[in-house]
């Protein structure tokens, strides 16, 4: 079970990541002109990392409520472990949550290091 976790923790960051990175190749030229027009490095960063943690947040939310729903069904399935045990349901999101922030930080990383001249030249 530690595997298969671990797994799917690996492919929700590899996934989060690379919707990041395209979000942001997709931006390149308007994070060329934010530069160019003056916005600070921590503005932009802050923009990317805003909006990738809105939609790792969101989907933290609804998988609680949904794991939440769904443990008693589980409780019938599993020998000796609460259905609904608080650890559980405050280590996982938080996990997820850190992950998701790292997942997030390396394309907004990559976008502060756009040079504006080359970005309004883009595509």
């Amino acid at each position: 079970m530690t595997v298969f976790g671990c797994s799917a923790l690996l492919l929700a960051a590899i996934g989060i990541y690379g919707l990041m990175a395209y979000t942001v190749e997709q931006r390149t030229q308007e994070i060329g002109i934010r530069l160019a027009l003056g916005a600070e490095a921590a503005q932009l960063r802050n923009m990317v990392v805003r909006q990738g943690m809105s939609l790792a947040l969101a989907g933290v939310v609804v998988g609680l409520v949904a794991s939440w729903g769904v443990s008693r069904m589980m409780e019938s399935l599993l020998f000796g472990v609460k259905p609904r045990d608080p650890l559980v349901f405050v280590a996982v999101p938080v996990a997820l949550t850190v992950v998701a922030l790292l997942a997030v930080w390396l394309p907004a990383r990559r976008a502060l290091r756009v040079d504006p001249a080359v970005a309004l030249r883009h595509e």
